[in-house]
């Protein structure tokens, strides 16, 4: 599916709103500035999704995962390939010394970022677009790419499509590319583009 360019542009500028919001609550935690940009948006068909994230993540990647339901509903998740997670975390948490592995309170960090994410981009959909849904426990997850999309196409039978965002952390001396993903049937992609497009 091809997004019309207004389409792009309502959509790009939905997850512009929800970067912000996140960017001033993780600065915020974080006690430093921290920036949010999207720079890229695009649709893929949810077959496609394993061709598009490889070329760009390789190896372990940490996921938050959060399920959504309502008259748009799905899954969201924030990807990260495990090397920006680490990085990420320790710069969140003004380690000085490099941390090499993810330990229990970096996952709670790495939780709490994706929570914020998550349902600042949620939460835009429901105050802007005026489409309700409510929320899952967030999860994290560390596997590699094809596990975590099986897990995704497992007992689906709508076909599905992923919107696939890339949004860069820039946070004191570190630029970081994570991957907002969230993976919509075809009724519930429909329904958040015509919310969008009413927008304008």
């Amino acid at each position: 599916m091809e997004l019309s360019n207004q389409q792009r542009d309502a959509l790009a500028e939905v997850f512009n709103i929800a970067t912000a919001r996140t960017a001033a609550a993780l600065s915020h935690l974080s006690g430093q500035r921290v920036i949010l940009d999207v720079p890229e948006l695009a649709v893929h068909p949810i077959d496609e999704l394993a061709a598009t994230l490889s070329a760009v993540i390789q190896g372990d990647i940490v996921t938050v995962h959060q399920i959504f339901n309502g008259s748009v509903a799905g899954d969201a998740l924030l990807l990260l390939g495990y090397d920006a997670a680490v990085t990420l975390t320790d710069v969140i948490t003004n380690e000085n010394v490099p941390s090499k592995h993810l330990n229990a309170s970096a996952r709670e960090v790495l939780m709490e970022v994706g929570n914020i994410l998550l349902n600042a981009c949620m939460g835009i959909f429901g105050d802007l677009l005026q489409v309700r849904v409510s929320f899952a426990v967030p999860r994290l997850h560390l596997d590699d790419l094809t596990a975590l999309l099986h897990s995704l196409t497992i007992g689906q039978d709508e076909l599905q499509y992923a919107l696939v965002v890339l949004t860069t952390f820039r946070l004191r001396d570190s630029e970081l590319n994570g991957y907002l993903v969230i993976v919509l049937g075809v009724a519930s992609l429909e329904h958040l583009l015509q919310a969008t497009e009413q927008l304008g």
